[in-house]
């Protein structure tokens, strides 16, 4: 994974656990796991998901949104909770004999899990992972204002599109257990972990936690979890995942990674500062409209820390001992503002309205917009451009072109009544190599909500006809709304094109977010330049008489078999 992720790769798994509740003396009742970042060793403390504690609250879940209380004591729950935290081998702890598994210790419906191929790989370990330990709950908490900014964002007439739990919206899922995951969406656990053997105490680096707001959209993100928590920690404690930053309102964050049932309460760690804790996995899997989105909801770790302190000194007349075991922060905030997009060159992400229809476009001069004719059709049409960085503008513009149904080449072109000032024109790029780091911005999942977000991939394709490239592919996640945005390069920054379309199943209706298309800037360029020069269209109306070739690739067909020749 690089050099530059070798301090993270090594915090996130010395930090990783995984967290199992049950009902002691009922084994038969079932139970429930998550996963966890130990933020102590000595005496052990550990942060995890709330959600599997649901089952056990005294009053109900409808406590966890009936009250505005940032905490919730741990006699909160029933006096039955039984909880057990495991890890993996610190690096100077010595080999222990773990001890066998819980039998059914896995999040619902994960009993009939099984390898699909002959022989599973299994994750290479030099030592054994811990037994699992004995912890006692000292309290749930929440961060208000993630959950004030989730009520913006997903609730409202947005909550009927968007969808948390973690099942396929097409599984089966009551409408208890649905209410329950959807109430403790962004409430954790502070655990304490009984004590070991002595010569544990003490192992393993201790975390510490970036400020809110150090980490900009698009910085590269190291997610750590146990998929299906505590099943098969063997195979699957402390997976890891790579994605970038995609977006943030306050504490509440998106981020690409991708990760599964039972990584709620895993860690997001940084590249930069290195190691360091960013968030914790608040809803592994997300919907909109029936459709897989691709990203992961995230809650800041700093504001959970800090409700937590607090928390503690009003629930412990000692917890100053205790307080003082929490990570510390490292380094200081940006201060950055909350639509802040990030990387420089994405600045040049607008979004585009026009009528009641909106996409998103990039900015390839200062009066000069390109985006998708499907959100911009008509010559002549008013549309209104939303600019993010440096500051939020709104400019009025007209369509001076757009290609024609027929065109396989979905472009329309906008001239700017003002200038975009301070927004960078994006370097066009000039050549395209398949496998590079990629990213595309655009105004999918939250439209103007929240600025633009920022997905990562690669190049997965340049698909050429006569050794021309006319089409992109990537595996960056793309949305509706997505459509127009910039395709750039994560290293350069240069342009590489624009994103039109993501794949969709005509037979099953799926949509799939990381299979997408993009028109080559190198198709654009020249009569870009030349309309922006000389006003003259001419280069841009030859994208409408492309070859048939261009279109059968745009059409997504297999090239026609060249005719037999006659012998006559």
């Amino acid at each position: 994974m690089g050099r530059q992720w070798g301090p993270s790769m090594r915090a996130a798994e010395q930090a990783g656990c995984v967290v199992s509740a049950s009902r002691a003396g009922h084994p038969k009742a079932g139970w429930w796991s998550c996963s966890g970042v130990i933020l102590s060793r000595s005496p052990g403390l550990v942060l995890c998901h709330g959600g599997i504690f649901t089952p056990f609250l005294r009053a109900g879940s409808g406590v966890l949104t009936a009250t505005s209380a940032a905490f919730l004591p741990g006699d909160s729950c029933g006096d039955d909770l039984c909880l057990h935290v495991q890890w993996g081998p610190t690096a100077e702890s010595p080999a222990v004999r773990a001890e066998p598994s819980h039998p059914g210790l896995s999040m619902p419906r994960c009993a009939g899990l099984e390898p699909r191929a002959s022989t599973a790989p299994s994750r290479p370990r030099g030592r054994p992972l811990q037994p699992p330990r004995p912890a006692k709950l000292l309290l749930l908490l929440s961060c208000p204002a993630f959950r004030a900014h989730f009520t913006r964002l997903f609730g409202g007439e947005a909550a009927e599109h968007w969808h948390f739990v973690n099942a396929a919206p097409d599984d089966e899922v009551s409408e208890e257990e649905e209410e329950d995951q959807l109430r403790a969406l962004g409430w954790f656990a502070l655990l304490r972990v009984e004590p070991g053997p002595e010569a544990e105490e003490g192992c393993g680096p201790a975390v510490a936690v970036a400020p809110l707001g150090s980490v900009p959209k698009g910085a590269p993100l190291l997610a750590c979890g146990s998929p299906f928590g505590a099943f098969c920690p063997d195979i699957f404690l402390n997976t890891l995942s790579r994605g970038v930053l995609s977006n943030a309102a306050g504490p509440l964050l998106l981020t690409d990674a991708r990760c599964l049932p039972g990584t709620e309460g895993g860690g997001v760690f940084a590249a930069r500062p290195a190691g360091a804790l960013v968030a914790l996995v608040a809803a592994p899997l997300c919907w909109k409209a029936r459709e897989w989105v691709g990203l992961t909801l995230l809650c800041a770790a700093a504001p959970l820390l800090h409700a937590a302190r607090a928390a503690l000194a009003s629930l412990t007349p000692n917890s100053a001992a205790l307080t003082a075991l929490l990570p510390p922060e490292v380094g200081a905030p940006r201060g950055l503002p909350l639509q802040d997009p990030g990387p420089p060159w994405a600045a040049a992400a607008v979004l585009v309205e026009c009528g009641t229809v909106w996409g998103s476009g990039v900015a390839v001069a200062p009066r000069l917009v390109v985006t998708c004719r499907h959100v911009a059709p008509r010559e002549m049409a008013k549309v209104q451009i939303h600019s993010t960085m440096p500051k939020n503008v709104a400019i009025w513009g007209h369509v001076v072109f757009a290609t024609q149904e027929t065109s396989p080449y979905d472009i329309a072109v906008v001239r700017l009544e003002e200038d975009l000032d301070g927004v960078p024109t994006p370097v066009p790029a000039e050549h395209f190599h398949e496998g590079e780091a990629v990213s595309v911005v655009g105004f999918g999942i939250f439209g103007q909500a929240c600025g633009p977000s920022v997905t990562s991939g690669i190049l997965s394709a340049v698909v050429q006809v006569d050794d021309t490239p006319v089409m992109l592919q990537t595996t960056c996640a793309v949305h509706g709304g997505s459509s127009g945005g910039p395709l750039f390069s994560t290293h350069s920054g240069d342009l590489l094109g624009m994103v039109t379309s993501n794949t969709r199943d005509n037979n099953t209706g799926a949509t799939y977010p990381h299979l997408n298309f993009s028109i080559p800037i190198t198709v654009l360029q020249p009569a870009l330049r030349r309309y922006n020069q000389t006003g003259d269209l001419g280069g841009l109306r030859e994208l409408d008489h492309a070859a048939e070739p261009v279109r059968v690739v745009w059409r997504l067909q297999q090239p026609l078999p060249q005719a037999p020749r006659s012998k006559l």
